[in-house]
């Protein structure tokens, strides 16, 4: 892929941002925040965390995004009794007696890790290294993920029996914590006109992997100015209970804050949020835009906040 400068890279970026929107579209009614924060993860080497009540269709987001993205895609469906070689693979006996690695679903380019919080902390823990490293280690051996890669997960906020909540060091390991919500009343029409007919869409494949690598270079290319890095930093020391900077809404309501991962990835999603806005650097206002799923998980609220049903979102909202 040859564009003769990074304008015209930028061009291709926003016409092909577009044309996948607008086949997502054709199966996913509504959801476009949902659509372009899983976007923006994926030009960004994030990894996405999806949290919303059962049939709001998060599953079928993710496995119609690796449609247009032409990737390959593997869907786990997290159990109780699912253990950590059930994912990352197992060795067996061939026939010559030798030992021969299995691989197992994670070896795809986008893995769909549908209900990530039933299965117990020991195979959540076997996708760490994974969605960190973007390898596994199996037997002493390391061997290496496909590229791109992603971890796109599902989770259900209702159900509380059988489940087992991320630890915080993996919920820092994702990009994005999007929470969906019900579909408007004429969304939820379109829904159900398109969905109880004979009629199937046929999807297009807007970008291959070669094309995503690209883009993802490109995300990082992009030139930041030094006051819209301090903003991002700022704000996520504003979160810290021991900062020079602590808000007085975060030493009053929260337990603990975000880390540097956080700062990190307010930085990557501005650019790509100013890229596919079509601007060649980010201002305030793109970091603004992707702070609260961001954040969203990285804040944990202290009792008081809880007993006042103070919410994490309203506290980032005075943050910002």
């Amino acid at each position: 892929m040859q564009y003769r400068s990074d304008t015209e890279a930028v061009e291709a970026f926003v016409g092909k941002y577009k044309q996948l929107n607008a086949e997502i579209g054709k199966i996913i009614v509504g959801q476009n925040d949902t659509i372009k924060d899983v976007l923006i993860s994926v030009f960004c080497k994030g990894h996405c965390l999806l949290v919303g009540v059962p049939g709001l269709a998060k599953t079928l987001l993710v496995s119609t995004i690796a449609d247009v993205l032409g990737l390959s895609f593997n869907r786990i469906q997290f159990t109780p009794d699912l253990m950590p070689s059930d994912i990352i693979g197992s060795e067996i006996l061939d026939e010559s007696r030798n030992f021969k690695f299995i691989k197992g679903p994670l070896f795809a380019n986008i893995v769909l890790a549908d209900e990530i919080n039933r299965t117990p902390p020991k195979t959540q823990a076997a996708l760490l290294e994974a969605m960190q490293e973007r390898q596994i280690t199996a037997a002493g051996k390391k061997y290496e993920l496909g590229n791109p890669f992603f971890v796109l997960a599902t989770q259900n906020p209702i159900e509380q029996e059988g489940t087992y909540p991320l630890p915080e060091a993996q919920l820092d390991r994702f990009m994005f914590n999007v929470w969906l919500d019900y579909p408007s009343f004429n969304e939820e029409l379109q829904v159900v006109k398109q969905t109880t007919t004979t009629s199937s869409v046929k999807l297009s494949k807007i970008l291959s992997s070669e094309e995503i690598v690209f883009f993802q270079e490109l995300v990082r290319k992009v030139p930041v100015a030094d006051n819209v890095i301090e903003y991002a930093v700022k704000l996520v020391n504003k979160t810290r209970l021991n900062s020079e900077f602590s808000a007085e809404v975060s030493k009053k309501y929260l337990a603990w804050g975000a880390g540097p991962r956080a700062s990190q990835y307010l930085v990557l999603g501005a650019k790509c949020n100013a890229l596919i806005h079509g601007k060649f650097s980010p201002d305030i206002e793109d970091v603004k835009a992707i702070a609260i799923p961001i954040l969203r998980h990285r804040l944990v609220l202290n009792y008081k906040a809880e007993a006042e049903g103070v919410t994490v979102e309203s506290i980032i909202k005075q943050l910002l």
